[in-house]
């Protein structure tokens, strides 16, 4: 029985530390960023936001070279332009199931900004074929799930999600009839809970640090409720423009709470008075990391306050969920407190922590 117990806790461990390898930027979702547009007089349009070192990578690798390394904007923005052909390659657009190939045109970083992390856009263009129905597209390059953020005309954006890089749904090409209320908020809410659940890494490992030390259920709800409020202040705010940090400050930091609250963890036994308003200011910090997803996204103007109350409501059913999981698979040893905290606390709290403080240098060297 004891071995069986062991394995269990070796099960849960090892399933931490395979996630954090598994997933190296814990916010797949809003990495890769695709708006498809399709315009009255028959074009379309397919902008890719892609970091441009992280391309060129791929390219030389997917081309049969080596990795890109040591280059200087100028020159890795002309192998980009270069190995036009090799990223067309890698993309799939299908009107009706039938294949077109579209037109490739780079748009380095430099001339979209001056700051120097900030995205360039690879351009697809062509015409629809005459009478098509429906549009399908696959972004062979792309590390995990993301957004299609589609227009027909002047209709409403509507948003679709694609699992990574297979071929996503057929999207048809008529307008859209006006989003009902009740549409963007069910739309609004799976997405902020699948936000959590499974694509938010960063922030179940948050989530189960504040579940480790709380042996009752008052205290959790308290931390729970801290960074509840908090992320929520911020996340508004900053979908409203009133708060903003750029996300270069904000992913290092978050990652640098994980790290804090697995470490307090290991070195105390119970909830210390300062940890309820530290995890408020940690909540703070998370609600920028979703308001920077959510506005990679983009909410739709007539439903602004409907979508981002359901995103919300979506985030926290998922921490709710993290929570339940969570609970149901250490709740045998939770009767038994010494096993508990030698069984689970301390080797779950290392591996959380050595997870965000690899975060923490991956971001912070970007």
């Amino acid at each position: 029985m004891r071995s069986l117990r062991r394995t269990r806790i070796a099960a849960l461990v090892a399933v931490l530390v395979s996630g954090a390898s598994g997933a190296v930027n814990a916010h797949e979702i809003g990495q890769t960023q695709v708006t498809a547009t399709f315009f009255q007089n028959g074009g379309y349009q397919f902008d890719i936001a892609v970091d441009p070192d992280v391309l060129l990578t791929k390219l030389l690798v997917g081309n049969g070279g080596l990795p890109a390394t040591g280059r200087d904007r100028a020159e890795r923005d002309r192998r980009i332009e270069a190995l036009g052909s090799t990223f067309v390659g890698s993309v799939q657009v299908l009107f009706d199931g039938a294949g077109v190939t579209p037109r490739f045109e780079y748009l380095p970083a430099s001339r979209l900004s001056d700051f120097a992390a900030a995205p360039s856009i690879v351009r697809l263009t062509g015409a629809v074929p005459p009478g098509a129905q429906t549009v399908r597209f696959a972004y062979g390059l792309a590390m995990g799930a993301y957004a299609l953020n589609l227009r027909i005309g002047d209709a409403p954006q509507q948003t679709f999600w694609i699992d990574g890089p297979p071929l996503g749904d057929p999207m048809s090409l008529a307008p859209p009839p006006p989003a009902t209320r009740a549409g963007v908020a069910w739309q609004y809410l799976r997405f902020g809970y699948t936000h959590i659940l499974p694509n938010g890494l960063d922030h179940i490992l948050f989530v189960v640090g504040l579940f480790l030390l709380s042996l009752r259920w008052r205290p959790l709800l308290l931390q729970i409720s801290a960074f509840t409020l908090a992320h929520s202040i911020t996340l508004g705010l900053t979908m409203y423009g009133v708060v903003s940090l750029p996300a270069r400050l904000v992913e290092p930091m978050i990652a640098v709470s994980i790290v804090y609250v697995a470490v307090e963890n290991l070195v105390t036994t119970e909830l210390k008075p300062w940890r309820v308003a530290l995890v408020f200011s940690f909540g703070l910090l998370h609600g920028m990391g979703f308001a920077g997803v959510l506005r990679d996204v983009g909410l739709p103007h007539p439903q602004f306050v409907t979508a981002l109350l359901a995103f919300n409501g979506g985030v926290e059913a998922g921490q709710l969920t993290v929570v339940a999981l969570a609970f149901v698979a250490v709740a045998y040893w939770r009767r038994n407190r010494p096993a508990y905290r030698r069984l689970v606390v301390q080797p779950v709290s290392v591996a959380i922590a050595l997870t965000g403080l690899f975060w923490t240098l991956q971001r912070a060297l970007g």
